[in-house]
């Protein structure tokens, strides 16, 4: 953490005690996320550093103050936001003192901070994805001097290390590897608001995965736009794969993860590396996106149908055990009736776990936006529908081969749907329910695989 930033959170401390001794209670904060693990992770730090002046953490919108950790990859999650915002304005003028903040993806969007300038004055605070580390000292300013604080950067500066950080769990993280992406996939907004890839020194993920073990951490999540083009702009360039390797070496640790991974960037090394160690879950989220070769040039991906099945051969040779799931977009531009069925043709050979499926639409400011031949909707609907019933009917099935296997599972939370039972996370992702009480909370115990539900297990532990 930079000094200048350490000087700011003790200014904030003192701003908050005062307001504290003013109201006579303490303040709260609210902290709500939008999108995806790396806003995840990012909202952890926002909180640290909010508790660590001295807010109570609330769950609740009604909090003295809210920030808003904004998503911008779809329009929709624009959407959500001004929704938020509409309610919260009424909680607002209830309570003037109650202060409004929004940060993250979307307010790198000029025409999206401008709207919120001029549409929206009773929002307090605004900043970007470049300097979220500075809350303390805009969040400061607005309760010292009470003016509105719009701090935007249009690019990236350094990486700062060792911010507060709240995590959501105390046997789990997620760790940033690296910022930004250098792709520009045609449909996505994400190189433009999240900058070009910028990777943290190994020496300090390593430092910062052992400390996270030392408190209580078993499992963590390795963070990236893509992953695998980790250490390709360090000084002395290291490779995802070697970096995998090495955090697998930290003793304590259990278990690693990571997302999200780029076909066209996943070397041999890496599956080598993720085959030898135990350490390594054995699932992989490869988004495909399409099958068609076609498309997939439209869409900047940079590999084809055949090399990304190779890919998917190579490494279940390696792994035959590994769950794949994947990305699939149905009705992209210029997308025809046999583009589409190229990518149903990747589906029953690759036979995934599970997939994530989306109908295309337009992302202002991407190239896809603009592009001719757009897909009509009826159309892109009746294709969406075929696809999720081959993707289920695939999935049902590949659940089947793991029962009447015991495995280990992450014991994640209490089950909500049934008392007495708690709700595990294998290996391939999979989640398992089970007899058990909140002590097996943090710990991996062996679980009997007793049936399939189609995307989850009943199971039985054993001793």
């Amino acid at each position: 953490m930079l000094s200048e930033e350490r000087a700011a959170l003790e200014e904030l401390k003192k701003t908050v005690q005062e307001e504290t001794e003013r109201r006579g209670r303490p303040l709260s904060a609210c902290v709500v996320t939008f999108g995806c693990q790396m806003n995840e992770r990012d909202s952890e730090k926002l909180k640290g550093i909010l508790l660590a002046a001295g807010f109570e953490e609330s769950d609740s919108e009604e909090a003295d103050f809210v920030l808003y950790n904004t998503c911008t990859v779809r329009e929709n999650a624009n959407t959500r936001l001004y929704g938020h915002l509409g309610h919260v304005n009424n909680m607002k003028r209830q309570h003037p003192d109650k202060i409004i903040g929004i940060c993250g993806c979307m307010m790198q969007e000029k025409d999206e901070v401008e709207r919120i300038r001029v549409k929206y004055p009773f929002v307090d605070i605004v900043f970007g994805t470049y300097n979220i580390y500075r809350l303390a000292e805009i969040l400061n300013r607005r309760m010292r001097e009470g003016t509105r604080v719009i701090e935007v950067w249009d690019k990236e500066k350094e990486i700062v290390e060792d911010l507060p950080v709240k995590r959501e769990a105390a046997w789990k993280s997620g760790v940033n590897i690296m910022f930004g992406c250098n792709n520009f996939c045609s449909y996505c907004i994400v190189p433009y608001v999240r900058g070009r890839e910028r990777s943290r020194d190994p020496k300090d993920i390593l430092r910062e995965i052992e400390t996270l073990v030392r408190d209580g951490v078993i499992e963590v999540m390795l963070l990236g736009q893509n992953v695998n083009s980790y250490g390709k702009n360090l000084p002395e360039p290291v490779s995802f794969a070697q970096l995998l390797d090495a955090v697998c070496q930290i003793p304590g640790l259990e278990r690693v993860r990571f997302m999200t991974s780029h076909p066209k960037d996943l070397s041999d090394e890496l599956i080598a590396v993720m085959a030898k160690n135990p350490k390594v879950c054995r699932h992989l989220h490869l988004p495909v996106q399409s099958g068609s070769d076609g498309i997939l040039k439209a869409m900047n991906r940079h590999y084809t149908k055949e090399s990304y099945l190779a890919l998917v051969e190579r490494i279940r040779t390696a792994m035959p055990e590994i769950s794949l799931t994947t990305d699939i977009i149905v009705g992209f531009p210029g997308e025809t009736e046999e583009d589409f069925e190229e990518t149903m043709d990747v589906v029953r050979r690759v036979r995934f776990d599970s997939a994530f499926t989306f109908i295309y639409s337009p992302r202002t400011g991407t190239p896809a936006a603009k592009m001719p031949d757009q897909v009509p909707q009826e159309v892109i609907k009746e294709r969406f529908a075929r696809l999720l019933d081959l993707v289920q009917s695939i999935g049902s099935r590949q659940s089947l081969r793991d029962v009447g296997r015991t495995m280990p599972a992450l014991v994640e939370s209490l089950d909500e749907a049934t008392p007495g039972r708690v709700t595990g996370r294998l290996g391939n992702n999979v989640c398992v329910h089970f007899e058990g009480d909140e002590s097996l909370i943090g710990h991996i115990v062996n679980v009997h695989l007793d049936e399939a539900h189609g995307f989850y297990y009943i199971g039985t532990e054993e001793t």
